[in-house]
């Protein structure tokens, strides 16, 4: 594949989009973004003493890869630092031009097909109950080793849930004309199946 052809996937947090978007960016040969490690790195560098609109605007792609990323505390933080609009303006920027890039990419994050890419050619949402994604979490942070409480992860999930979907900029929502993911009882393979499916349909209409 050589012209741009985007892939938005939105959805709450431990939905399972992360895994499908690496599965379709696999499968079609695509770039792949996480768009919340840019939310994650600004929040990291927030809970570092630096202020969130200059985190963002100085951000350094390089270290998205940092496993200190992914802790609880970080995702809380990029949580809180995702509602201020000149955080959000500072990275869209970059999101939209590694969405058109020649060869084609998949994004996921919260916003992907409602204000990044509304002209992707695919958009997904991918979506799973509350306490089905409160499990997956629960279970992640005991892999890890990390003492987790079962009614708190779920809290946390509901509390973010409320923050994502109530904020004044880009609240989390299916874009239109999105297909509705629910993972909820859906195995990993069924769930990156359907989402291959709508990706194969796409490019059959393309």
């Amino acid at each position: 594949m050589t012209g741009a052809f985007t892939v938005a996937i939105d959805g709450p947090a431990a939905a399972g989009k992360g895994t499908i978007a690496r599965a379709v960016a696999a499968e079609f040969g695509l770039a792949h973004l996480d768009t919340g490690l840019l939310y994650r790195a600004v929040g990291a560098r927030v809970l570092a003493g630096d202020e969130a609109v200059a985190a963002a605007r100085g951000l350094d792609p390089a270290t998205l890869e940092d496993a200190d990323l992914r802790s609880q505390a970080v995702a809380e933080a990029a949580s809180r630092v995702a509602v201020i609009p000149e955080v959000r303006d500072a990275l869209v920027s970059f999101q939209r031009a590694f969405a058109r890039r020649a060869g084609g990419a998949v994004l996921d994050g919260r916003d992907i097909g409602t204000v990044i890419c509304p002209e992707a050619e695919v958009k997904l949402y991918v979506t799973a109950s509350a306490e089905a994604r409160a499990e997956r979490r629960w279970r992640e942070l005991c892999d890890r080793g990390q003492d987790a409480d079962r009614d708190t992860v779920l809290d946390e999930v509901r509390a973010r849930d409320a923050r994502d979907a109530g904020r004044a900029t880009a609240p989390l929502r299916p874009a239109e004309g999105a297909v509705i993911v629910d993972t909820s009882a859906m195995s990993i393979a069924e769930a990156v199946a359907a989402a291959l499916a709508a990706v194969r349909q796409a490019k059959r209409r393309g």
